[in-house]
């Protein structure tokens, strides 16, 4: 099992694109195989937080899911609405 955490600081003024974007990417995203969670939160401190927790399968499962027309199409457009660095980690379960 693989799990990944994507956090972003996000334009507050752009939020509502923002949130198409997501939604859409989340929508297409549960449906690929490999995929057991993939769900946006909100930090409750500071909404300029977001961040991606995502399930996998497997590795194998997340390459195919960047190499997918929808996350091709979208990340690149959500790079462009979110400032600063992302941090974007992939953990593997040990316990």
């Amino acid at each position: 099992m693989i799990k990944v955490v994507a956090k972003n600081y996000i334009q507050e003024e752009k939020m509502e694109e923002i949130m198409e974007l997501y939604k859409e990417l989340v929508e297409k995203t549960v449906k690929e195989p490999g995929c057991v969670k993939y769900e946006l939160y909100q930090d409750i401190n500071d909404a300029k937080i977001v961040t991606m927790i995502e399930e996998w399968e497997s590795l194998e499962a997340l390459v195919e899911h960047e190499k997918s027309e929808h996350f091709t199409k979208i990340f690149p457009l959500l790079k462009d609405l979110v400032t600063g660095e992302s941090d974007f980690r992939i953990y593997k379960k040990l316990l």
